[in-house]
């Protein structure tokens, strides 16, 4: 519980102590970290997508369009585009749940870029390679004594991390629960499983939607905090820096994509930006990911765990020594 106290001090002042930009990043690094988290469920199963970011674009498209053009109070499109992504992630369980392992992964990257070709395509309603602008902020809480601006990334972060923190409790309470040992037993015992009756891939469907549907309300977040979305936002190259952080993090724990994302963000913005280096990000992370799947194949994570038992180790230590 003290932990838990501080570490909640810690997210309250964190944005306090930083520049606006470095909020603005803040405010990003916390709708990636349940990109990641959501990503990490659809794992629990056995099957890795590249296609899981374009479904956060879905949410993001959708919302816009829902407030935009449609009038739908922005909470509301907001949920709205979050279950989109949902919904058109069931639609494609149908063709890609006829494949596993590898031609998973390409057939979820195929139907991934068919989307972003959709809305390259159609410039209505899409807005074509340029995106939708000008979408709807997220509007301003006004209760007479006080005002909350949400254009405040300050306001912003704490609004999403809310949202986040929500999320990850649902996320780790379907893992503990009866579906989420279903998805492990999935994972590693598929046919033993579905001798016992289970429906693998009705449990595989689960997992895509719920994954999506988090994604999704990721990138409404976004795109009401940012004011735009356009296809490239979404595409292949933002998919492998979600694949990076959880592998390099480590997808046994839900806390190991968070440690992962959270990693390779801070070294981004601290020591590529600085040494002017951002342009290289693809191939340094490329590096890392290889450096970490050779040397570290259980992640980030791993080294935690390892920390944790060394101190509860010294502890016992010392109190035997005090006896």
């Amino acid at each position: 519980m003290a932990f838990i106290g501080l570490l909640t001090l810690v997210l309250i002042a964190l944005p306090h102590g930083l520049s606006y930009s470095q909020r603005e990043i803040l405010v990003v690094l916390t709708i990636n970290i349940l990109v990641v988290s959501s990503y990490r469920l659809l794992t629990l199963t056995g099957e890795w997508s590249l296609g899981h970011v374009v479904m956060m674009g879905v949410g993001a498209y959708a919302s816009a369009l829902y407030s935009k053009e449609w009038g739908v109070p922005v909470p509301i499109s907001m949920i709205i585009g979050a279950l989109t992504a949902g919904l058109v992630a069931w639609g494609l369980s149908f063709p890609l749940f006829r494949m596993k392992g590898f031609y998973f992964l390409i057939g979820s990257f195929a139907a991934g870029e068919i989307i972003r070709l959709l809305w390259k395509r159609f410039r209505d309603p899409f807005g074509g390679p340029k995106g939708i602008k000008r979408i709807d902020p997220f509007p301003d809480i006004d209760l007479g004594f006080i005002r909350i601006d949400f254009f405040d990334p300050v306001n912003y972060y704490y609004f999403t991390l809310i949202i986040v923190v929500l999320c990850l409790v649902i996320l780790w309470r379907i893992e503990k629960s009866l579906i989420g040992l279903t998805f492990h037993a999935v994972h590693w015992q598929d046919k033993l499983a579905e001798s016992a009756g289970v429906n693998v891939r009705d449990y595989r469907t689960l997992a895509l939607v719920i994954s999506s549907t988090f994604a999704g309300l990721a990138g409404t977040l976004l795109a009401h905090y940012i004011g735009t979305v356009n296809p490239n936002g979404f595409d292949i190259e933002q998919m492998v820096f979600v694949l990076t952080w959880a592998i390099v993090g480590g997808t046994t724990t839900l806390y190991g994509p968070i440690i992962g994302c959270i990693t390779l963000t801070a070294l981004n913005e601290i020591v590529l930006r600085e040494l002017g280096l951002e342009q290289g990000r693809p191939l340094i992370y490329g590096l890392i990911l290889i450096v970490s799947v050779l040397f570290m194949p259980k992640g980030l994570e791993d080294v935690v765990k390892r920390g944790v038992a060394w101190a509860q180790l010294q502890i016992v230590k010392e109190r035997t020594n005090g006896v």
